[in-house]
């Protein structure tokens, strides 16, 4: 892995990051929509606790075993802030399925690449050429047809819900953005390898998510469930197994390549998590859905055959390696 050039590296990451989060988002939506009696599963808080102390322990086994990235000078406060908006961003991205479907939660996260830009240049200190901007709102005009709620299907207590489930997403979305600025910040900096970003984000992560579960309760509550409904421990704990080798990847391609590119990436391979949920689940869309979905994959595919072509997103990145 470590000859691998740098055309090479995106592309093991790409590839990793697809098939790991591929069986991720299958696993996601059989946990939190499964059928489990009169309950439901409400635990967000308690699934990424479990999921960030696997992806803890693992980065702890690769750093033993095969990492070897030498001393980490990254500052103990930018590891706490992105480790903060991290778990904020994945808890209300879980708690958002309570009212809405997958397909739609995918589609909503689809706009990650939006607020990663913003505060890259916000708080990053990076620039982006016109296209890319242009590029983007095509991904913002898909997103919105496939949010629009028809009147006749926003009346009742579904349209509450689906608020609730778009304001989470919403959440979501900005603390992607802190997330990516405070990533480009480590690695202007201080040059953040993979195994040091994963070990360090999912320990702070443990920590603050730990204390909630015992101010809130969740803790015994979700372990009551798990009593109740052992089946489901099984699907917990390949779920983690999934996430630890998916972020992986994700930090890989972040500390080799910045956040957006990692970005681009995560959103495209979503397209294929939406056509497994509608085969899979019997979520179905409207042909104006459709069109919004062909309208955001389009945008990024645009984007990038741009970078490889123009000097845009990816391939600037691949260029000036050294000097972000």
């Amino acid at each position: 892995m470590l000859e691998l050039g740098p055309k090479g590296k995106f592309a093991l990451c790409a590839g990793g990051i697809f098939v790991c989060y591929f069986y991720y988002g299958i696993l996601q939506e059989r946990i939190t929509r499964g059928n489990y009696g009169d309950e439901r599963f409400i635990y967000s808080i308690a699934l990424v606790f479990s999921q960030c102390l696997v992806n803890y322990l693992y980065a702890v086994l690769m750093s033993k075993t095969v990492l070897d990235q030498g001393e980490d000078t990254t500052k103990t406060s930018y590891y706490m802030i992105c480790a903060l908006s991290y778990l904020v961003a994945m808890v209300s991205s879980n708690k958002a399925l309570m009212w809405v479907n997958y397909p739609t939660q995918v589609i909503g996260k689809s706009c990650k690449p939006i607020p990663v830009m913003i505060l890259g240049v916000l708080i990053g200190r990076k620039s982006y050429p016109l296209l890319k901007y242009m590029f983007v709102l095509m991904i913002v005009a898909g997103v919105a047809l496939f949010m629009y709620k028809d009147k006749a299907a926003s009346k009742g207590e579904e349209s509450v819900g689906l608020g609730l489930g778009e304001i989470m997403l919403l959440l979501s979305l900005s603390c992607d953005g802190i997330t990516g600025a405070i990533q480009e910040r480590m690695k202007s900096e201080h040059k953040t390898k993979s195994g040091h970003m994963m070990k360090a984000m999912n320990l702070w992560s443990m920590l603050f998510l730990g204390s909630a579960l015992l101010v809130t309760g969740e803790g015994l509550e979700f372990i009551g469930f798990v009593s109740r409904h052992p089946a489901v421990l099984w699907q917990i704990l390949t779920f983690c197994v999934a996430s630890a080798f998916g972020q992986f990847f994700i930090f890989m391609c972040v500390s080799e390549f910045g956040p957006l590119p990692c970005s681009i990436v995560t959103t495209t391979r979503k397209f294929f998590t939406v056509l497994a949920s509608v085969v899979f689940f019997g979520n179905s869309l409207i042909t104006r859905q459709w069109f919004g979905v062909a309208l955001v994959f389009a945008g990024l595919f645009l984007d990038g055959a741009f970078g490889k072509k123009k000097g845009g997103a990816i391939q600037t990145k691949l260029r000036t390696k050294e000097a972000v």
